[in-house]
């Protein structure tokens, strides 16, 4: 198939583009500059210059292409609702131009097991939590992507962990880390046993592939291989590996030494990805989260400016 990657330099994004050439598919991958220009064309794909903004742009690479795999997103929290409906404008514009150029054609969106009830164990099934405001909002997305089902479209959303993690950012664990190196302690929330889903990132490029070749329309995934790590565990992990103090947190301090990431750091987001695994025969083999912690922490420390 040939694919269209919004994201593909992103951190799962570069990651999927490998995943889906060494399958023996191709790859137009949308990129900003001429640096990921230049990054997504050494991995072996072709790529175009734009953004999730340009929506014309955007639907005719969408008709030129077998399948979609959507990951770029605007984050801007002082417009959190603004950047959700320019999410679902992009759904759109390349959802219908796969209608309007028919066969069979894939989309994939994206959105965050986060988005679900806290603090309880989240399942495929489960819509988000619409007594939040910004987690409700993010959620809005995947009704728009899955509504393609109905319109001839092999239409499904994937559901990123908080942490997927390997060689770079890591999601929310490289904020631990980037905390850690900054002011000497690795933090965690004192006054909650609470958990992170997480996944290796080319377990969940693996799962995004298998999503474009094999989900049945309407399908909702989970990119989860642990339900569950204590985020005090994954401190833990830093504060040995840096050689810092291990520090719990009150959730007033909590504010001031993570700032607009204290959110998730008091979050409880066990996921279960079980019927995921059962629908797709995905079955993750990566590192964990607290193998990973090495890794993450060796990148973070080579972006350090001297």
């Amino acid at each position: 198939m040939r694919v269209f990657v919004t994201g593909a330099t992103g951190f799962i994004g570069s990651a999927v583009v490998d995943e889906l050439l060494s399958a023996g598919h191709t790859v137009l991958g949308l990129v900003r500059s001429d640096d990921g220009a230049n990054q997504v064309e050494s991995q072996g794909a072709e790529s175009l210059r734009g953004t999730i903004e340009d929506l014309d742009l955007l639907a005719d690479a969408a008709s030129k292409c077998d399948a979609v795999i959507h990951l770029a997103f605007i984050l801007d929290f002082a417009d959190i609702e603004g950047c959700c409906a320019k999410d679902r404008a992009a759904i759109t514009a390349m959802g219908d131009a796969l209608v309007s150029a028919g066969g069979d054609k894939a989309l994939v969106s994206t959105t965050a097991t986060m988005m679900l009830q806290h603090g309880k164990v989240g399942r495929e099934e489960d819509g988000p939590d619409m007594t939040n405001s910004m987690l409700s909002v993010r959620g809005a997305s995947e009704p728009v992507c899955l509504a393609y089902a109905n319109k001839g479209i092999r239409a499904s959303a994937v559901r990123i962990p908080p942490t997927a993690h390997g060689e770079g950012q890591s999601g929310l664990m490289g904020y631990l880390v980037d905390a850690a190196l900054q002011k000497g302690i690795s933090a965690y929330a004192s006054e909650y046993n609470n958990r992170w889903s997480a996944c290796h990132r080319n377990d969940v490029a693996k799962l995004y592939r298998m999503a474009i070749e094999r989900a049945e329309p309407g399908s909702t995934f989970h990119a989860v291989a642990e339900e569950g790590v204590a985020i005090k565990d994954i401190a833990a992990e830093i504060s040995k590996h840096l050689d810092v103090p291990l520090k719990g947190l009150t959730q007033d301090e909590l504010q001031e030494h993570f700032g607009w990431i204290a959110f998730g750091v008091s979050a409880d987001n066990p996921i279960s990805s079980a019927s995921t695994q059962e629908r797709l025969g995905w079955t993750p083999t990566g590192p964990t989260a607290l193998e990973d912690v090495p890794t993450v922490i060796k990148f973070k420390q080579s972006t350090i400016s001297v």
